[in-house]
């Protein structure tokens, strides 16, 4: 089959017109190519750490993806792992333009596309297909194997299309998902596990992104009956007894409705069923959803918890990386689909607070369950709702907990730095989540080549520059998104200033750009506190959360079934709590500044953190460790601390909350 060279893609930025007489809605933002959006700076540099450690090398250092993969027709992990690699590998391969790495996913890729049966089903050989020469088709579908993993491989192979243009994708897919609409009758998603059923939002991404391609109208028969065979999250989040459930029991009774992954994937659910139908009910039941969510488990980093239950919102609970990864790829299509800013802000949240700290600095290790506050990492089974007898949960190793986050931590940052922009109507450009790169484009009606260069240190600081160029002057709408957080922007044109506005919206400048336009957003970010679990209350600013910084005593070990992995535990006191004068008037009493500037080596740990924040605080000699675990501390109403407070004032550093692995990051306050 005929392949397409590994380039950078251009291509006119205008939605697509639905043909079909349905009532699909188009997504008000689309894609960009993969290779479109070049990282650049500190986050260029987190993506080459990636690169040299495990999502790089994951086929030569893991068993499952190295060893007789049946994702290359061996008899090995035909599963979710090896599809969950390249998910990130994919994308890091082509953002970084490395051929080498290229090399090694499309292996698996090329597969893939080279082995779909005359039925239209693919993926590693079955048992029924090795021994006993079954053909695969509708009428024997019962001798195919689990729908899950697939609907991750259509998700690299999206990828892959988007990257290299290669139209035997749509071919495949279109063959596919033909396949599956007869297969579903006779062997219907939950046949061999409840994953494909709790994650069938997936797979109706994928089919209806191929609608948007190809108009083929069975297209969206087939979504409609992968709804009718998936978990209702819709109905779930908008209903609102769900989450209720899901603060109840903690046993095996409909655990999986309340796997923190499993909601992660689901969340998007109504944004898909919304793109489907056009039936906004669906957009009522997402903001439903996501505010209970987020109100019952949410913590402090902007993810939930997830232990790997939904578990509440005290700050000792923990959450799994999948989770986290997984939540900020749906929050991804939610953005497109509805434009909304605050899943845009929900983004930012997790991904410079959640995602950072919870793996090691070269990325060869990864924590299963990370905790708000984190006082310990070290062997135990503190709080979490599946707590393993194992006691690996919460270190930091290569193959502690399951290894799915092994495989699956990869999208995290790739993902992000493919949805720093997104093409709109009229040719148009939108800038929806910050961070340093380059946009490689054809923008306006006369489809003129653009390159936008976005300079910045954000979320650091609070400025974000864009540099034009253009071979002629072009017209077309460029959005900015003024996050919630920011009382009011401002927007200046080559040093002029072009106009102010208030947070929590879109800003659209429509004109005509010429060659050296330099456009900067200011976003001035003020210091703010905020309440979460038992009344605790955590220090902002602008998309960042601010942790206690501790000084870190690193130890090795090793475990015969889990392998190398790391403990980490604090030096100094940590149980201090904030005077109310600084939750109070936090822009007075509490106090930024730059520590460092960031450049394009820095990484997100204690040594380059660049910003701190220091606060008057007093200690709580009674706060104390508890089978590792920093149990908060009850309060009264008022959410003052009651019990014996030390009466000397210390003033503590708070630095980025990514930048650290053991911390308090929801303190108590004190008078």
């Amino acid at each position: 089959m005929k392949r397409l060279s590994a380039c950078i893609i251009y291509i006119v930025l205008s939605l697509p017109v639905c043909l079909a007489q349905t009532t699909y809605t188009a997504p008000v933002y689309q894609e960009l190519p993969l290779g479109a959006i070049k990282p650049e700076g500190w986050l260029r540099n987190q993506l080459l750490i990636m690169r040299k450690g495990t999502s790089g090398h994951l086929d030569e250092i893991y068993a499952k993806v190295k060893d007789d993969n049946g994702w290359l027709g061996g008899k090995g992990d035909g599963w979710e792992e090896t599809p969950y690699w390249l998910d990130g590998a994919l994308p890091l391969a082509y953002l970084l333009d490395d051929k080498t790495l290229q090399e090694k996913v499309l292996r698996y890729v090329h597969w893939t596309l080279a082995h779909q049966r005359p039925s239209g089903y693919f993926g590693p050989i079955t048992k029924a297909e090795r021994e006993q020469q079954q053909t695969i088709d509708p009428a024997h579908a019962n001798a195919g194997e689990d729908w899950w993993p697939k609907m991750v491989m259509l998700k690299v192979l999206q990828q892959y299309y988007s990257a290299t243009g290669d139209t035997y994708v749509i071919r495949f897919m279109s063959n596919y998902f033909r396949y599956q609409l007869a297969a579903l009758k006779t062997a219907p998603l939950g046949k061999w596990t409840q994953w494909a059923e709790a994650r069938g939002p997936e797979n109706m991404l994928t089919v209806l992104w191929l609608y948007n391609i190809t108009h083929d109208a069975f297209l969206l028969d087939l979504a409609a009956h992968l709804e009718t065979q998936s978990f209702p999250w819709s109905s779930w989040m908008g209903n609102r007894d769900w989450v209720i459930s899901t603060t109840t029991f903690r046993d095996n009774n409909l655990w999986m409705n309340r796997h923190a992954v499993n909601v992660a994937m689901g969340i998007k659910a109504p944004a898909v069923n919304y793109q489907r139908t056009g039936d906004t009910n669906y957009l009522r039941s997402l903001r439903t959803g996501w505010h209970d969510l987020m109100t019952v488990h949410g913590l402090p980093m902007g993810i939930f918890s997830g232990d790997e239950d939904l578990n509440g919102n005290l700050p000792t609970q923990g959450v799994e990386l999948c989770a986290v990864v997984e939540a900020m790829f749906s929050l991804e299509n939610i953005i497109a689909t509805t434009g909304a800013v605050p899943y845009m802000d929900a983004l930012e949240r997790i991904a410079f607070n959640a995602l950072p700290t919870q793996t090691t600095d070269d990325y060869n290790a990864k924590q299963y369950f990370q905790v708000a506050n984190q006082v310990q990492i070290s062997r135990g089974v503190f709080e979490f709702s599946l707590p393993f007898n194992r006691e690996m949960c919460n270190v930091l190793g290569m193959r502690s907990g399951y290894t799915c986050c092994l495989a699956n931590m990869h999208q995290g940052w790739t993902k992000f730095a493919q949805h720093l922009w997104y093409a709109s109507p009229e040719g148009g450009l939108a800038a929806l989540a910050y961070g340093p790169c380059s946009l490689h484009v054809k923008a306006g009606k006369d489809s003129t080549p653009v390159t936008i260069h976005e300079t910045t240190s954000y979320p650091f600081e609070d400025v974000i520059h864009f540099s034009l160029a253009a071979s002629k002057t072009v017209s077309f709408p460029l959005q900015l998104r003024i996050p919630a957080w920011c009382k009011e922007a401002v927007i200046l044109l080559n040093s002029q200033p072009l106009q102010r506005a208030a947070g929590g919206q879109l800003v659209t400048l429509d004109r005509s750009w010429k060659n050296g336009d330099k456009l900067a957003l200011q976003l001035p970010m003020e210091i703010t506190t905020s309440t979460w679990g038992r009344n605790s209350r955590a220090v902002e600013r602008g998309p960042l959360v601010y942790a206690l910084r501790l000084q870190e005593k690193w130890g090795k070990e090793h475990d015969a079934v889990e392998g190398d992995y790391f403990s980490v535990y604090p030096e100094g006191a940590w149980n201090y709590a904030l005077q109310k004068a600084g939750v109070d008037k936090p822009g007075e009493q509490l106090h930024f500044s730059v520590v460092k500037p960031v450049d394009d080596s820095f990484v997100w740990n204690l040594a380059h953190a660049p910003v701190k924040i220091t606060a008057p605080a007093k200690q709580l000699p009674d706060w104390k460790v508890a089978n590792g675990v920093a149990y908060q501390p009850v309060t009264d109403r008022e959410g003052i601390y009651k019990g014996k407070v030390d009466s000397a004032v210390h003033e503590i550093t708070l630095v980025p909350y990514g930048c650290t692995k053991v911390r308090v990051v929801a303190f108590p306050v004190v008078r």
